[in-house]
Protein backbone atom coordinates (compact mmCIF):
# COMPACT_ATOMS: atom_id res chain seq x y z
CA UNK A 1 0.00 0.00 0.00
CA UNK A 2 2.81 2.31 0.88
CA UNK A 3 4.34 1.54 -2.46
CA UNK A 4 1.07 2.46 -4.22
CA UNK A 5 0.82 5.79 -2.40
CA UNK A 6 4.39 6.59 -3.35
CA UNK A 7 3.56 5.97 -7.00
CA UNK A 8 0.55 8.40 -6.75
CA UNK A 9 2.64 11.13 -5.08
CA UNK A 10 5.31 10.64 -7.68
CA UNK A 11 2.84 11.06 -10.52
CA UNK A 12 1.34 14.20 -8.95
CA UNK A 13 4.77 15.65 -8.36
CA UNK A 14 5.71 15.08 -11.94
CA UNK A 15 2.49 16.73 -13.08
CA UNK A 16 3.15 19.74 -10.86
CA UNK A 17 6.71 20.05 -12.04
CA UNK A 18 5.64 19.70 -15.64
CA UNK A 19 2.92 22.34 -15.19
CA UNK A 20 5.45 24.77 -13.70
CA UNK A 21 7.53 24.68 -16.87
CA UNK A 22 4.84 26.34 -18.96
CA UNK A 23 5.46 30.05 -20.04
CA UNK A 24 6.51 32.28 -22.94
CA UNK A 25 8.63 30.79 -25.65
CA UNK A 26 11.60 32.73 -27.00
CA UNK A 27 9.70 33.63 -30.19
CA UNK A 28 6.73 34.97 -28.21
CA UNK A 29 9.03 37.00 -25.96
CA UNK A 30 10.79 38.56 -28.95
CA UNK A 31 7.45 39.39 -30.60
CA UNK A 32 6.05 41.08 -27.49
CA UNK A 33 9.27 43.03 -26.93
CA UNK A 34 9.20 44.20 -30.56
CA UNK A 35 5.59 45.38 -30.23
CA UNK A 36 6.40 47.35 -27.07
CA UNK A 37 9.44 48.92 -28.73
CA UNK A 38 7.40 49.96 -31.77
CA UNK A 39 4.63 51.50 -29.68
CA UNK A 40 7.15 53.34 -27.53
CA UNK A 41 8.87 54.77 -30.62
CA UNK A 42 5.55 55.98 -32.05
CA UNK A 43 4.51 57.62 -28.78
CA UNK A 44 7.92 59.26 -28.35
CA UNK A 45 7.94 60.61 -31.90
CA UNK A 46 4.44 62.06 -31.57
CA UNK A 47 5.26 63.57 -28.20
CA UNK A 48 8.42 65.23 -29.55
CA UNK A 49 6.55 66.68 -32.51
CA UNK A 50 3.69 67.88 -30.30
CA UNK A 51 6.14 69.49 -27.87
CA UNK A 52 7.93 71.27 -30.72
CA UNK A 53 4.65 72.61 -32.12
CA UNK A 54 3.61 73.95 -28.71
CA UNK A 55 7.00 75.63 -28.22
CA UNK A 56 6.76 77.26 -31.66
CA UNK A 57 3.25 78.48 -30.94
CA UNK A 58 4.37 79.97 -27.62
CA UNK A 59 7.26 81.70 -29.39
CA UNK A 60 4.88 83.19 -31.97
CA UNK A 61 2.64 84.59 -29.22
CA UNK A 62 5.69 86.00 -27.40
CA UNK A 63 6.71 87.88 -30.55
CA UNK A 64 3.15 89.12 -31.05
CA UNK A 65 3.06 90.35 -27.45
CA UNK A 66 6.34 92.20 -28.01
CA UNK A 67 4.79 93.96 -31.01
CA UNK A 68 1.80 94.86 -28.83
CA UNK A 69 4.22 96.20 -26.22
CA UNK A 70 5.81 98.50 -28.80
CA UNK A 71 2.33 99.66 -29.82
CA UNK A 72 1.43 100.34 -26.19
CA UNK A 73 4.64 102.30 -25.60
CA UNK A 74 4.06 104.32 -28.76
CA UNK A 75 0.49 105.40 -28.05
CA UNK A 76 0.89 105.66 -24.25
CA UNK A 77 3.79 108.12 -24.57
CA UNK A 78 6.47 106.15 -22.72
CA UNK A 79 9.39 108.31 -21.67
CA UNK A 80 12.73 107.52 -23.33
CA UNK A 81 16.13 107.55 -21.61
CA UNK A 82 16.69 111.00 -23.10
CA UNK A 83 13.55 112.25 -21.37
CA UNK A 84 11.44 112.50 -24.53
CA UNK A 85 7.71 111.75 -24.43
CA UNK A 86 6.79 112.17 -28.10
CA UNK A 87 9.03 109.39 -29.44
CA UNK A 88 7.49 106.48 -31.33
CA UNK A 89 8.37 102.86 -30.57
CA UNK A 90 8.87 99.98 -32.91
CA UNK A 91 9.99 96.40 -33.58
CA UNK A 92 12.98 95.47 -35.70
CA UNK A 93 13.31 92.09 -37.43
CA UNK A 94 16.18 91.00 -39.67
CA UNK A 95 16.97 87.87 -41.65
CA UNK A 96 20.63 88.61 -40.94
CA UNK A 97 19.88 87.98 -37.24
CA UNK A 98 17.19 85.30 -37.37
CA UNK A 99 17.61 84.32 -33.72
CA UNK A 100 16.69 87.67 -32.18
CA UNK A 101 14.35 90.66 -32.51
CA UNK A 102 14.54 94.18 -31.12
CA UNK A 103 12.21 96.64 -29.43
CA UNK A 104 13.47 100.17 -30.06
CA UNK A 105 12.62 103.81 -29.46
CA UNK A 106 12.51 105.78 -32.72
CA UNK A 107 14.43 108.75 -31.36
CA UNK A 108 15.53 109.86 -34.85
CA UNK A 109 11.84 109.82 -35.89
CA UNK A 110 12.47 108.25 -39.29
CA UNK A 111 10.79 104.86 -38.82
CA UNK A 112 14.15 103.03 -38.81
CA UNK A 113 16.13 101.17 -36.19
CA UNK A 114 19.33 103.19 -35.83
CA UNK A 115 22.24 102.75 -33.45
CA UNK A 116 21.56 103.87 -29.88
CA UNK A 117 17.79 103.29 -30.09
CA UNK A 118 17.75 99.87 -28.42
CA UNK A 119 15.20 99.35 -25.66
CA UNK A 120 15.19 95.55 -25.44
CA UNK A 121 16.70 92.72 -27.45
CA UNK A 122 15.11 89.27 -27.23
CA UNK A 123 17.00 86.10 -28.13
CA UNK A 124 15.04 83.21 -29.64
CA UNK A 125 15.79 79.79 -28.19
CA UNK A 126 18.23 77.56 -30.05
CA UNK A 127 16.84 75.75 -33.09
CA UNK A 128 14.02 78.23 -33.61
CA UNK A 129 14.24 81.44 -35.62
CA UNK A 130 12.92 83.79 -38.27
CA UNK A 131 12.54 81.90 -41.55
CA UNK A 132 11.15 84.69 -43.76
CA UNK A 133 9.72 88.21 -43.75
CA UNK A 134 6.94 89.30 -46.10
CA UNK A 135 5.25 92.66 -46.69
CA UNK A 136 2.12 93.51 -48.64
CA UNK A 137 0.93 96.53 -50.61
CA UNK A 138 -2.12 97.04 -52.75
CA UNK A 139 -0.16 95.42 -55.58
CA UNK A 140 0.50 92.16 -53.69
CA UNK A 141 2.90 90.46 -51.28
CA UNK A 142 6.69 90.30 -51.44
CA UNK A 143 8.73 87.85 -49.36
CA UNK A 144 12.45 87.51 -48.70
CA UNK A 145 12.60 90.97 -47.12
CA UNK A 146 15.92 91.40 -45.28
CA UNK A 147 14.84 94.04 -42.76
CA UNK A 148 11.48 94.92 -41.23
CA UNK A 149 10.71 97.91 -39.01
CA UNK A 150 7.24 98.37 -37.53
CA UNK A 151 6.80 101.70 -35.74
CA UNK A 152 3.92 103.08 -33.65
CA UNK A 153 3.61 106.78 -32.95
CA UNK A 154 0.95 108.61 -30.99
CA UNK A 155 -1.88 109.43 -31.21
CA UNK A 156 -2.75 106.68 -33.72
CA UNK A 157 -2.53 102.94 -32.95
CA UNK A 158 -1.72 102.30 -36.64
CA UNK A 159 1.56 100.66 -37.62
CA UNK A 160 4.05 102.27 -39.99
CA UNK A 161 5.65 99.33 -41.83
CA UNK A 162 9.10 99.81 -43.36
CA UNK A 163 11.71 97.60 -45.03
CA UNK A 164 14.85 99.60 -44.37
CA UNK A 165 13.69 102.86 -45.94
CA UNK A 166 12.65 106.07 -44.17
CA UNK A 167 8.91 105.80 -43.53
CA UNK A 168 8.18 108.80 -41.28
CA UNK A 169 8.37 112.31 -42.72
CA UNK A 170 9.36 115.57 -41.09
CA UNK A 171 5.75 116.15 -40.12
CA UNK A 172 5.79 112.91 -38.12
CA UNK A 173 3.34 111.17 -40.46
CA UNK A 174 3.85 107.72 -41.93
CA UNK A 175 4.68 107.67 -45.63
CA UNK A 176 4.67 103.87 -46.02
CA UNK A 177 2.19 102.29 -48.44
CA UNK A 178 2.62 98.80 -46.98
CA UNK A 179 -0.59 97.37 -45.61
CA UNK A 180 0.67 94.24 -43.84
CA UNK A 181 3.83 92.53 -42.63
CA UNK A 182 4.26 88.85 -41.85
CA UNK A 183 7.09 87.34 -39.82
CA UNK A 184 7.46 83.58 -40.36
CA UNK A 185 9.02 81.53 -37.57
CA UNK A 186 10.37 78.01 -37.95
CA UNK A 187 11.15 75.12 -35.57
CA UNK A 188 13.95 72.51 -35.75
CA UNK A 189 11.45 70.10 -37.37
CA UNK A 190 10.52 72.62 -40.05
CA UNK A 191 7.11 73.58 -38.62
CA UNK A 192 6.09 77.20 -39.16
CA UNK A 193 4.06 79.87 -37.41
CA UNK A 194 3.30 83.38 -38.66
CA UNK A 195 2.84 86.72 -36.89
CA UNK A 196 0.74 89.06 -39.00
CA UNK A 197 1.00 92.82 -38.40
CA UNK A 198 -1.62 95.01 -40.08
CA UNK A 199 -1.05 98.69 -40.82
CA UNK A 200 -4.41 99.31 -39.13
CA UNK A 201 -2.94 98.20 -35.78
CA UNK A 202 -4.07 94.57 -35.58
CA UNK A 203 -1.55 91.91 -34.56
CA UNK A 204 -2.35 88.20 -34.61
CA UNK A 205 -0.82 84.73 -34.95
CA UNK A 206 -1.66 82.54 -37.94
Amino acid sequence: MACGMWRMIGKRGRRLVGGGRRGFSLVELIAVTGIFALLSAIVLANNTRFGGSITLEHLAYDVALSVREAQLYGIAVRRTEAGEFSTGYGMHFSLASPNSYILFADTFENGLYDGGELVESTTIRSGYGIADICVSTQAGETCGINTLNVVYKRPEPDACIGTGDVTIGGDGLCTSVRTQARVLLTSPRGDRATIAIESTGQVYVE
